[in-house]
């Protein structure tokens, strides 16, 4: 293991980015808490390329920073501005206490595309830890810098990067409401679908290409499936309510919640809306479906032991069985990425809180702050939980490392913003 990557493996870090609520305006983050060691590394702006917040060196800077993992050394200063790894007096980069370093050209081709090449260098090894070239359009330089920047992460760290994902969330402004889709960094928001109809539960399929949705448009909660190309169908529009999609892993099917009779109860149905089975019979409330990593258990919220909480059947149904026992109140679950935690929203003392469970051990963490946190959401490498909370009167997005030490707030100057989802991993 390289003394990079042994540093950020052994410090209780995580990352977050992202979203904007608007296509022209972008969410400020404020993060507390921080890596007690975090790694000095030097991006040196690329050749040839622009400068400004829209250069790949800055995009990248940015990507990282956001982490918490990585101290960026400052290059304005610098004369010798390598562009190449040849090219690297690392004596000079080691003095300014740079551990490890990227560097990189963008050629203009003579069919208007770019040509981007980067490296990334130990300091302290004086040896190149990788290389890449993308040939690209120029309207694909953001999407390649956090590209870049997720080659770093990972290369550093041993784990996947998260700043090619995107995520999706409700924005209720003017009276409408609007389910938008950003990226990590909160650049490129744009909206999917907008009405004066409440739109809610947002969720993607597990190959980033389609999200599911509940909207009112009909004036009764129904379910659709909408492609990141515009393209949807409604999958879901029986008798009574018709919600809480969440995809199977293999993205072939979805859980859903209908209200047939008196209560809510959890059903699969196939991803183009066939195959209707019903998973949970009870006369209690279920409802707030997900699935177990290898699609062998959904696990769902119910008050059929007297109070909310989480409780786990058969993906194909069957024997239920209580997941959690500690407190009073215990609702929304989500699967941690490994498959190893659960996180969930518990009322702590009258404040609903972001709480995650071990799997094994049964411990139980608390995380957020808040009074009113919900719908927690797992970033692609587990490393952080988005979550909807209160500020200033209205709806915002905030997030937590899963060991509680990095708390984010996304503070947007608009709008009501509620019930994200972070998507997978762009490949």
């Amino acid at each position: 293991m390289n003394t990079l990557k042994a540093i950020i493996l052994f410090t209780a870090m995580s990352v977050a980015t992202f979203v904007a609520a608007s296509a022209n305006a972008a969410l400020e983050i404020e993060i507390s808490g921080g890596s007690a060691q975090q790694v000095p590394i030097a991006i040196v702006p690329f050749g040839q390329d622009s400068t400004g917040a829209d250069s790949i060196s800055s995009i990248v800077s940015a990507d990282l920073k956001r982490s918490g993992l990585f101290r960026l050394i400052e290059t304005g200063g610098v004369v010798n501005r390598p562009t190449d790894i040849t090219q690297i007096q690392y004596s000079q980069w080691a003095n300014m206490q740079a551990q490890a370093m990227a560097v990189g050209m963008v050629e203009a081709m003579p069919d208007k595309r770019l040509k981007v090449t980067f490296q990334l260098a130990d300091v302290l090894k004086q040896s190149q830890l990788t290389a890449m070239q993308y040939t690209i359009s120029p309207n694909q330089k953001r999407a390649t810098a956090h590209k870049i920047a997720d080659v770093i992460y990972q290369k550093l760290t041993g784990e996947a990067g998260i700043f090619s994902s995107r995520i999706a969330y409700i924005n209720k402004s003017k009276g409408r409401y609007a389910l938008q889709v950003a990226d990590a960094d909160g650049e490129n928001a744009r909206t999917m679908t907008s009405s004066k109809e409440p739109i809610i539960s947002p969720a993607w399929s597990p190959d980033g290409n389609h999200i599911a949705y509940v909207s009112f448009e009909r004036k009764k909660p129904s379910i659709f499936v909408q492609s990141l190309s515009g393209q949807r169908n409604m999958v879901a529009n029986f008798k009574g309510n018709n919600s809480a999609p969440a995809w199977s892993p293999d993205g072939n099917k979805l859980a859903i919640v209908l209200t047939y009779g008196a209560n809510s109860q959890v059903y699969t149905i196939n991803a183009d809306g066939s195959g209707l089975k019903q998973i949970t019979k009870s006369s209690a409330i279920d409802t707030e479906p997900t699935w177990s990593n290898d699609g062998k258990w959904i696990y769902f919220s119910s008050d059929r032991g007297g109070r909310p909480q989480i409780y786990k059947t058969s993906s194909n149904g069957g024997d239920v069985q209580r997941v959690t026992f500690e407190g009073a109140y215990n609702v929304s679950p989500r699967f941690s990425p490994d498959g190893k935690s659960l996180a969930m929203i518990r009322n702590d003392g009258g404040k609903f809180r972001v709480a995650l469970q071990d799997l094994v051990s049964g411990q139980v963490q608390l995380l957020s702050e808040g009074a009113q946190d919900e719908s927690p959401s797992f970033a692609p490498n587990g490393r952080m939980i988005l979550y909807a909370t209160r500020a200033g009167g209205r709806g915002a997005l905030a997030a937590v490392s899963a060991d509680g030490r990095v708390k984010q707030r996304l503070n947007e100057s608009s709008g009501d913003i509620r019930e994200p989802a972070w998507g997978p991993i762009i490949k």
